[in-house]
This record gives structure tokens, C-alpha cells and sequence, in this order.
């Protein structure tokens, strides 16, 4: 990994493709791209909390194997509580450290260190951002704080996909509900909504 003199410029590439996106799942992949890239790391993956089985579920990557992906489950509350604690984790060595789940996976990948950053959206842990190097490799205050501002915009910008797409289907209902017949306009004859028992001599 090299010392990042470019953060800004890797922060406004990567806001202005999220701009664009209008999936999360686009957005979680566009992030794990750009990490890679930005750390010349080995890899990067996106995991989103699921609350009712308490495991990290894999949103992308980039750089890793299938057959490293597939390795089992993540549990949130027992493993890297980067998304628990709400704090970074970095990690030097995967081989020699209680909180790696799956170390010797891990090792066959190739993974050296680890960096850890919470996704928070609304004041609310929603993922977890992991870095992988395939060099042992002491992470910087720099690096930590890219990671963290990377993984802020991805869940605001993963919160306002789903937004969007909640506002499109709402949409999409809503016609479907009022029908197609409500859309024609109707003109009204002269004697539209006058009551019968009136004279039409009052109304001609």
C-alpha cells in the first residue's frame, strides 16, 4: 500500500459515480472497486448487518475469491466488531489474532492485514468496510480516516437508493390503484350536477 497524497480526488471520484447509481447493491460495488483501487490493496468487500440472523451478509467485493467468500458465516457480535463497537479495526496479522473468524482461510487467500470501518447511515450501524492487504501492513491514521469517510458516503448513498426506489414503487402503486380510465380528462355538459327537480328554464 502506498501513502494516499490524493484523498480528495479519490473521495470526488467516487461521490461522483455513487452519484449516479440508483441500486445499493450498485453502490456497495462502485465502493469496493474504488477502495481496492485507492489502497492497491488485494481486496475490499461491503457486508450490511442482517438483524434477525446477527450475521454480516457479503453486499460486493473486489479482489477476492469465490471460494474465500464462501467460507461460512460472519457473526456480528463474535468476530471483527468493527460493526458492533462502531469503531475501526485494524489488524496486522489475520494469523495471529483471536478476532479473525476464519484465519486459515484467510491465509490461503493471501491476506496479510486487515482494516475494519463501520458503514453508519442516520446514526445507525448498518455494515462494515473491510480492507485486505496482501503485505503485513501497519494501517496510518490517514488510511483509517479514507476508509471511514468512504464508508460514510457509501451508506448515505445506499439509504437514499432505497429511498428512491421506496418512492418509485409507491408511485407505480398508486396508478396501478387509481386505473387508467382516471387519467382521461372529462368535460362537463352545461347541465353536469344541476338537480333534476330544478326548471331548466332557470339553467338553459
Amino acid at each position: 500500500m502506498e501513502n494516499h497524497t490524493i484523498y480528495y480526488d479519490t473521495i470526488i471520484r467516487l461521490t461522483t459515480a455513487i452519484s449516479q447509481c440508483r441500486d445499493p447493491e450498485e453502490v456497495a460495488l462502485i465502493t469496493a472497486e474504488s477502495v481496492k483501487t485507492a489502497f492497491t490493496a488485494k481486496g475490499c468487500s461491503v457486508f450490511l448487518v442482517d438483524r434477525e440472523t446477527r450475521e454480516l451478509g457479503l453486499v460486493a467485493s473486489s479482489g477476492l475469491s469465490t471460494e474465500y467468500l464462501n467460507k461460512g458465516p460472519i457473526h456480528f457480535m463474535q468476530t471483527i466488531k468493527e460493526a458492533k463497537d462502531a469503531i475501526p479495526i485494524a489488524i496486522y496479522d489475520v494469523t495471529d489474532d483471536p478476532r479473525i473468524e476464519y484465519p486459515q482461510e484467510a491465509s490461503k487467500e493471501g491476506i496479510s492485514s486487515l482494516l475494519g470501518v463501520p458503514i453508519i447511515s442516520h446514526n445507525k450501524i448498518i455494515g462494515a468496510l473491510r480492507v485486505y492487504t496482501k503485505n503485513p501492513w501497519e494501517f496510518s491514521f490517514n488510511d483509517i480516516t479514507l476508509a471511514q469517510a468512504i464508508a460514510l458516503i457509501c451508506g448515505m448513498a445506499m439509504d437514499m437508493c432505497r429511498m428512491y426506489k421506496g418512492y418509485k414503487t409507491s408511485i407505480e402503486i398508486l396508478k396501478n390503484m387509481r386505473g387508467k380510465d382516471s387519467y382521461s380528462s372529462k368535460k362537463w355538459t352545461p347541465y353536469e350536477g344541476v338537480p333534476q327537480s330544478v326548471d331548466k328554464s332557470i339553467h338553459d
